[in-house]
């Protein structure tokens, strides 16, 4: 049976693994402490039941380590989605608002993680942020559209940047731009139109 650490959980979560030590004292996480040791170990059978308890989000690297048929989700579902955001109370914002939706959701922290994810996984839908180390947003959507086999997905730019900034990126090639903070109704009416 296959266990995670708890570092391995934060990564999953997006936590610290403060928090993750919290969920399990508190009894929401179910923990097996190692003999001799302080360390936990979590049953990866008891970390989706927790996932699932708590409404969070399947990260999308377990998926292939369940029971379940990755074919299904990966290449029918129209519902994959990548948030590329470096802030982690964003995409964890992000996360939450999409996880209700039913959506599949993986996470990247910079444009050149984000490069590598879309060309791997071909989501159907990403979330940008513009304002991002490295390559920025805007890099990775002049990318993307200039990239026959994934010029298709659709994009959301999420940013704090001024309008002018917003309108460049739909110039650029954005399906949409929402300004930073977003309006969770907004968030997912604007995914779901853009999904149908």
């Amino acid at each position: 049976m296959k266990t995670l650490k708890p570092s391995e959980i934060a990564l999953y979560c997006d936590v610290h693994q403060r928090t993750v030590s919290r969920w399990i004292a508190q009894g929401q996480l179910k923990g097996h402490k190692l003999p001799g040791r302080g360390n936990y170990r979590v049953l990866l059978s008891d970390f989706i039941l927790f996932l699932q308890t708590q409404n969070m989000p399947m990260p999308t690297e377990l998926l292939s380590n369940t029971n379940q048929d990755e074919e299904a989700v990966d290449t029918t579902s129209n519902k994959r989605i990548l948030i590329i955001d470096d802030e982690t109370e964003i995409r964890n914002a992000i996360r939450r608002v999409l996880a209700k939706g039913g959506y599949v959701i993986d996470t990247a922290t910079d444009g050149f993680q984000a490069g590598v994810k879309v060309l791997r996984d071909k989501p159907n839908l990403i979330t940008l942020d513009l304002s991002m180390p490295g390559l920025d947003g805007f890099d990775v959507l002049t990318f993307i559209r200039a990239q026959p086999e994934i010029a298709d997905i659709k994009i959301v730019v999420i940013s704090g940047l001024s309008d002018t900034e917003l309108q460049k990126a739909l110039v650029l090639g954005a399906n949409a731009v929402l300004p930073k903070p977003f309006e969770n109704t907004q968030l997912i009416s604007t995914i779901n139109n853009l999904l149908k």
